[in-house]
């Protein structure tokens, strides 16, 4: 075997060992470390807390209608028509899908 550096295990200690090489050499023009660098700004004002809080509950609908949605689309994309049992799960499985998002969209 000629291409010995070819080899998955090889080829991935090189790489690592190369970025890990690229990451000591680009460590002298970082920014320095201070005590400072993890604190909160705002308009140059020190503050205890932060007072925004989100609120999350108007996400949570479109993040399900969205994967419900997609995970629909894949079904339909990838079912195969010629196998009767296996095309009538899947309009099941749309069927279902649809009364989901119709309980999610029902306010």
């Amino acid at each position: 075997m000629n291409n010995w550096l070819l080899l998955p295990p090889v080829t991935f200690l090189v790489v690592l060992a190369g970025v890990w090489l690229l990451s000591r050499l680009l460590n002298i023009f970082s920014a320095r470390q201070s005590e400072r660098l993890t604190d909160p700004y705002s308009c140059g004002e020190d503050f205890e807390e932060h007072l925004i809080q989100p609120d999350y509950s108007q996400f949570f609908p479109y993040a399900f209608f969205f994967t419900i949605l997609h995970v629909v689309a894949m079904i339909i994309a990838t079912v195969p028509v010629e196998t009767p049992e296996v095309f009538g799960l899947a309009v099941a499985y749309m069927a279902t899908a649809a009364i989901g998002l119709l309980i999610l969209l029902r306010r």
